[in-house]
């Protein structure tokens, strides 16, 4: 780890990268590069969180019967660092979300909704219709307030399973932030933070 005025640059895992690369050529020493799908060389990828299957499982349950989690990847894997996306091809991101047949949009229509009621999205209509646009909030702070809130179908030992991956992994999306300096003269206390509220339609 190198240390710089204000700041700390890691130095790259190259020792470990190349261990994991010698082992995986002993293990498979057949399998050339070109079957192998490497971002350093392929583009058409996007960021993911190491959490993330966990995370889908835990949606699914909160849905309720209604599995929301490939319509969730869809919208994930569609967005970039702005984590926002257009949905103006409906027929063809209901068909990657699985959707097919004459009821395909309207099914992908009412995962959107769903995923929107839990709190996971945050949907803008536009000349696309009521789903135009697509805001992906965090989903760590998301589950976290249905934990806090107790919401029917989040069960405690995926719960405890993502806060042990979380760990392993170095996420600190749940770390409470540093705490300010206390004023001068008592104030009184703030509400807790909620999760973002679903804009109702008129």
């Amino acid at each position: 780890m190198t240390i710089f005025p204000g700041f700390i640059v890691k130095k790259p895992r190259k020792k470990i990268a190349q261990r994991q690369l010698e082992l995986r050529t002993k293990l498979w020493p057949d399998v050339g590069p070109e079957w192998l799908w490497d971002r350093h060389v392929n583009d058409g990828f996007t960021t993911l969180p190491r959490c993330m299957p966990i995370i889908l499982s835990i949606m699914d349950d909160l849905a309720k019967g209604q599995p929301v989690s490939m319509t969730y990847l869809e919208l994930w894997c569609r967005s970039f660092d702005e984590t926002f996306v257009v949905l103006s091809k409906p027929q063809a991101t209901a068909f990657n979300a699985g959707f097919s047949g004459q009821r395909a949009e309207r099914t992908w229509r009412t995962r959107l909704k769903l995923l929107e009621e839990l709190r996971f999205i945050l949907l803008k209509g536009g000349s696309s219709g009521p789903t135009s646009y697509a805001l992906i909030l965090n989903p760590y702070k998301i589950i976290e307030y249905h934990h806090q809130s107790k919401s029917d179908g989040l069960r405690e030992d995926k719960w405890n399973a993502l806060i042990e991956r979380m760990s392993e992994v170095g996420d600190e999306s749940l770390t409470p932030p540093p705490a300010a300096p206390a004023a001068p003269a008592a104030a009184e206390t703030a509400p807790a933070a909620t999760a973002p509220t679903p804009a109702t339609t008129g």
